[in-house]
């Protein structure tokens, strides 16, 4: 048996490979590039596109191998409308399409897979648990519950499929949206929320996320949903008031009306100059908390990272590449 990781070289991939190697297990990254990792001193990497079928063969899946899929495309960088099916769909959707089937002809029958919480859509129902209702608000959202079908579909076929839906995954390494932020906070200037900042944002972190899918293979891979965030997330107002006062910068937190906000970014949306992605600001200032306690109850999986802590560690390695300092991988565990 081997663990191949389908996106291996990416965020999550990155740290869930070393995770398997210290379990004693074969590992194998498939990947479009390769980084310059040191857990690649033990495991083999191959160059793969998840795109082009005819590049999966070359993995050499067999029948009780472990499958992972990270492979994905995400919401950073920013898309104009006409352009989102075509960027997110090849990787995300059709992608997995692929690498099932490659899984189907070699008969290797358990996938760890994730997806989004951008699924829901607006918040309906608070805390959402895995039961609550999906309607994606783009694209992206929609390309990945479009392959939660496809997983429902192959379950019937014997597969065993175990899905994430984690928040926005935090860590060294990633920046995405939150380098505005921080480039707000260096020129100390202010900082925008998209409403009053009451309510609270959750995020998840990366090393979390390895975490999970190695305890859903420790689990024999569930044919079940399970959302990934972190526990008791702070207001918006909290964490932000909190990572000005870390960074030493004279910024202030600015509220705005909420509804104006989201309509001002709809019309830029419409015209084809996004400052933010519309399934990124519609939910911006609604409750939007996963309850996580499914994985906790079925694979003992319990979130170890404070939203504060994994932001300010974010500011850090932000500053640091920015000073030109090697980053570093801080592990900031929650009390």
């Amino acid at each position: 048996m081997k663990h191949v990781i389908f996106g291996g070289d990416g965020f999550v991939g990155r740290h869930l490979a070393p995770k398997l190697i210290a379990d004693g297990q074969e590992v194998v990254v498939a990947d479009i590039v390769k980084s310059d990792f040191p857990h690649y001193r033990q495991a083999r990497f191959v160059h793969c596109d998840v795109t082009d079928p005819t590049t999966i063969p070359a993995v050499g899946m067999e029948a009780d191998d472990m499958v992972y899929n990270l492979s994905a495309k995400m919401l950073s960088p920013i898309q104009v409308r006409a352009k989102r099916h075509d960027f997110f769909y090849p990787v995300n959707y059709h992608g997995t399409v692929n690498i099932i089937e490659a899984m189907d002809k070699r008969g290797a029958k358990n996938l760890v897979h994730f997806t989004t919480d951008m699924i829901y859509g607006h918040t309906v129902t608070y805390p959402m648990t895995e039961d609550h209702p999906v309607a994606p608000l783009g694209e992206y959202g929609q390309s990945k519950l479009d392959t939660e079908v496809l997983a429902a579909e192959w379950r019937k076929r014997g597969m065993n499929i175990a899905l994430f839906r984690p928040r926005l995954i935090i860590g060294p390494g990633r920046l995405g949206i939150l380098e505005k932020l921080f480039k707000l906070i260096d020129y100390n200037l202010p900082v925008p929320m998209i409403g009053a900042g009451r309510n609270p944002y959750q995020f998840i972190s990366v090393f979390d996320c390895a975490e999970a899918a190695r305890l859903a293979w420790k689990a024999g891979v569930p044919n079940e949903a399970y959302n990934l965030g972190s526990l008791n997330p702070p207001p918006v107002r909290k964490l932000l008031g909190d990572l000005i006062r870390h960074a030493g910068s004279k910024s202030f937190l600015l509220p705005t009306p909420g509804w104006a906000v989201k309509r001002t970014l709809d019309l830029l949306d419409l015209f084809n100059m996004p400052l933010m992605d519309p399934e990124q600001y519609l939910i911006a200032d609604e409750m939007c908390v996963l309850d996580v306690s499914k994985g906790e109850r079925e694979l003992g999986w319990v979130p170890q990272y404070r939203d504060g802590d994994m932001l300010i560690a974010a500011y850090d390695e932000y500053s640091a590449k920015k000073a030109g300092q090697p980053a570093e991988a801080r592990e900031v565990p929650a009390e």
